[in-house]
């Protein structure tokens, strides 16, 4: 066969052109394979055989540059990050992480840790290095950019971005009314930080349910949540202070689990007991809220689903850009009820209600 012979003679790197000759099939054809392109499926599977195995026999490597002045596709993404921990960006990456690799893109990943500046930069920078598109994990784009964008928990408002957002009226439905029922009136509130974009969405949703349940939110029994941080360390020391301030209270609705974590280390540090004093409840559901002592009553976001959903929008936006997208992609939220909640204690009942008369 002629295309045998040149890969056999011609001691350089094979081209496309050359491997299309070997396998008597078209240089599209085989290109389609390799790219595993939508038009791929029309193709047999022994054939699709065929083109691997040649294709790993002669050691083919794609002309990457070539093709990217050809399509203007470079099967990168940009991903712009608060920081890279344990919790919640754990559950979010392995999502987008899983699905990208499925689909042969490469990614690059930075973190701003809340520095506005870095905000304004990356895009700009990451568009010099070629990428495809941009994932905005908590991070809201403050500018129009000419690519196509996917949002996870981050509320833009910008037109052209597509926004993977959890339904907070339901999580703080399901909240408070677990506590609630549970018997607590007083019940002490975490307001995010700053930094995190879900903080208004959040807060705002709590207001709204609070009053149409009927808890009253105390101004007293609020703490609003100043440090970039995501250790238990951003639930610790203001929730001492505020035990320093008041116990007059039975429950406390935490920003998310890792300030949850700190929250009940504080309760514990001052002699009081989760939940037989306190009762507390996180939100996310990070891996470590089922081992913790006690196992963390928490409002579970579907993390890996909702990185595998934005992963798979921005490549269909990237590979389709001319198909129209839905500007929200909605999830719905999950109570988890474990040990660290239970009913209000009958003497600090009888309390409240003898207050109350």
């Amino acid at each position: 066969m002629t295309g045998k012979k040149k890969i056999s003679e011609a001691g350089k790197p094979v081209t496309l052109k050359i491997l299309a000759e070997y396998l008597d099939l078209s240089p599209a054809t085989v290109s389609i394979v390799l790219n595993n392109s939508p038009v791929a499926k029309s193709i047999s599977d022994a054939t699709k055989a065929r083109v691997h195995a040649a294709a790993k026999k002669f050691e083919y490597r794609p002309n990457l540059h070539a093709r990217m002045l050809r399509t203007r596709v470079t099967n990168t993404v940009g991903l712009i990050v608060p920081e890279v921990s344990e919790g919640y960006f754990t559950g979010v990456m392995l999502g987008v992480e899983q699905y990208l690799l499925q689909e042969g893109f490469l990614y690059f990943t930075v973190s701003h840790l809340g520095r506005p500046d870095l905000v304004e930069e990356y895009p700009q920078l990451l568009m010099n290095r070629a990428v495809d598109g941009f994932l905005m994990v908590n991070t809201e784009l403050r500018h129009k950019v000419p690519l196509p964008v996917v949002g996870i928990s981050s509320h833009s408002k910008i037109a052209g971005v597509t926004n993977v957002v959890l339904d907070h009226g339901r999580a703080a439905k399901m909240a408070l009314r677990h506590l609630y029922d549970l018997g607590h009136r007083r019940i002490a509130f975490m307001r995010g930080s700053r930094y995190v974009s879900d903080t208004d969405a959040r807060w705002e949703a709590i207001v709204s349910i609070a009053q149409e349940i009927g808890i009253t939110i105390r101004p007293e029994l609020c703490i609003h949540l100043e440090k970039n941080s995501w250790s238990p360390e951003l639930g610790y020391p203001p929730v001492r202070e505020l035990l320093a301030r008041t116990r007059d209270f039975t429950a406390m609705f935490c920003f998310n689990d890792t300030a949850a974590i700190g929250a009940i280390r504080a309760i514990e540090d001052v002699g009081l007991n989760c939940p037989r004093d306190i009762s507390v409840i996180g939100f996310d559901d990070i891996i470590v809220a089922e081992y913790l002592n006690p196992r963390l009553t928490t409002i579970r976001q579907p993390l890996h689903k909702m990185g595998w959903t934005a992963a798979q929008m921005l490549v269909r936006r990237i590979q389709s850009p001319d198909e129209s997208y839905p500007e929200s992609i909605w999830f719905e939220p999950e109570l988890v009820v474990r040990e660290s909640t239970a009913g209000v204690p009958e003497e600090r009942s009888a309390k409240a209600h003898r207050n109350k008369l």
